[in-house]
């Protein structure tokens, strides 16, 4: 698409009619409910999916590189944000030890033929929290803060052509599109920052849709814990660090800046509204989360154009529930009444440095979505607030995080050992539940506990050996740029059959 189609795009987009789009919206809303609650979005068991998100690098210097858009298409990849990105997702399968082994096999399937494809064109794909090498002869800043004005409608250059995207610099919300973090500042005029993060995110759908705000409420106290154990972002591109010491700004690093990143480029810098990334709170009912998308504030209405599906009904809706972003996130859709389906995307995680680490987290939270409800586990009793102390604690500073949970008999802890050893108790039960052997249970449980038995995350690793080299002098661009390029070197020989724990 050329700029001045982009450009017109999204001029048409900022000419419907917000008021009239609501309305329809709210209609669609009601249709809704009634569908739930006569049992549309009910299925006969429990079934899962993975998003997965990657970036890509030129092969031998290890700086980030944009994807042909061509060659996106060629290797059966979704665009994501930046044109750096790429994403791919599995398709939907039962929760059972055939399911979960089709997930992996077709990640395999998918990402080992696009590896070879792009070898070719020197591009090497990278399954990580955050880039941090920019394109050769760029800085981050010119990288993330580069646009232009075409038409009177401001353009970013090295972002994919999603019409939404651009038209969020261009509507009257104020997102905040910068970020400010530790020893970062920066402002731009699009959301490009958020481009600088990737993740994979878990869907797990329940057989019995207005169950959702009892799964969901387990979701959110799992979170923490999950997000501790998976962090994998404590630095930024160099460039992009004010002017303080090394020694500090390593010292300061998060474990997570993903979370931060998320939200800072889109949630408005206006005080008085309210913020669109966050940590959703419990709902009671299905219609009460129904409710919650359609309130939501609306960003980038659109024309809505029939496609033949099933939830064509609720158009609107979905569309809404596009720019609904929460850490964990409800969702209800169907391409037919029969696979008309209630679900949680789990969307904390960072992407991992392999895929059986991916899968393991997919499996894990299954795993303890499946259990949890089932025994009435009293970490349901946690308090909201707690929870989403949880979380923020754990972006902060991963396993080092001050976790409470609430154990099997009622009482809380902060102990680590015991919050992850009932933790991946509860998600072995569950899979157990759904049919796994326990040794099937155990393999996808295992590299997760042991992060736990190291005290080690993707994030720890990074920021060990930075610290190290800046402990040596190593100036913090050269210490930085070092990690990656072996971040990158080791992904190489575990992306597909490997696990994090191999590197050590």
């Amino acid at each position: 698409m050329s700029g001045s189609e982009l450009a017109a795009s999204v001029r048409d987009v900022l000419a419907v009619d917000t008021a009239e789009f609501q309305a329809q919206a709210e209609r669609e809303a009601e249709r809704l409910k009634t569908e739930i609650r006569d049992g549309t979005f009910d299925n006969a068991e429990a079934i899962v999916g993975l998003e997965l998100e990657l970036y890509a690098v030129h092969s031998v210097s290890g700086s980030m590189r944009r994807m042909p858009r061509d060659l996106l298409g060629l290797i059966g990849f979704e665009k994501e944000l930046g044109l750096h990105n790429a994403e791919t997702q599995t398709s939907p399968q039962p929760l059972n030890e055939h399911g979960l082994a089709a997930q992996e096999r077709e990640l395999k399937a998918t990402l080992e033929p696009a590896i070879e494809r792009t070898r070719g064109d020197d591009i090497t794909l990278v399954s990580d929290g955050m880039w941090t090498v920019p394109p050769t002869g760029e800085t981050a800043t010119d990288y993330l803060c580069d646009s232009v004005e075409q038409d009177g409608v401001r353009i970013a250059t090295n972002m994919s052509d999603s019409v939404r995207y651009h038209t969020m610099a261009n509507t009257d919300y104020p997102a905040g599109m910068r970020i400010d973090a530790p020893h970062v500042t920066l402002e731009a005029e699009t959301v490009m920052p958020e481009s600088l993060i990737t993740s994979i995110q878990p869907h797990y759908q329940v057989a019995h849709a207005p169950d959702l705000p009892e799964y969901f409420g387990y979701a959110l106290r799992v979170a923490g814990p999950l997000l501790a154990l998976g962090v994998n972002s404590p630095f930024f591109p160099p460039d992009l660090y004010d002017d303080a010491d090394d020694r500090e700004i390593v010292e300061d690093a998060w474990m997570e800046h993903r979370i931060t990143v998320f939200e800072d480029a889109l949630n408005p810098v206006a005080e008085d509204r309210p913020d669109k990334v966050k940590f959703p709170p419990d709902f009671d009912s299905v219609d009460a989360i129904v409710d919650a998308v359609v309130d939501d504030e609306m960003i980038v209405p659109s024309t809505v154009e029939p496609a033949g599906r099933f939830d064509d009904a609720f158009a609107h809706f979905r569309h809404k529930h596009g720019s609904y972003w929460r850490w964990v996130r409800p969702v209800f859709d169907g391409a037919s009444r029969s696979a008309a389906n209630a679900r949680i995307e789990f969307r904390p995680l960072p992407a991992q440095p392999t895929v059986p680490d991916a899968v393991s987290f997919q499996a894990v939270f299954a795993g303890l979505m499946e259990s949890l409800p089932r025994v009435e586990h009293p970490v349901s009793g946690l308090d909201w607030e707690t929870a989403r102390e949880n979380f923020y604690a754990a972006s902060r500073e991963g396993l080092q995080a001050d976790l409470t949970w609430v154990t099997n008999d009622g009482t809380e802890t902060t102990a680590i050992d015991r919050i992850y050893g009932e933790l991946f108790e509860a998600a072995r039960e569950g899979l157990e539940h759904r049919g796994l052997s326990t040794e099937r249970a155990h393999r996808y449980v295992r590299p997760l506990r042991e992060r736990v038995d190291r005290r080690t995350t993707p994030a720890r690793w990074k920021h060990d050996h930075v610290a190290a080299a800046v402990d040596d002098a190593v100036p913090l661009a050269e210490a930085v740029w070092a990690m990656q390029s072996q971040y990158v070197d080791q992904q190489r020989e575990t992306l597909l059959d490997g696990s994090f724990v191999d590197w050590f």
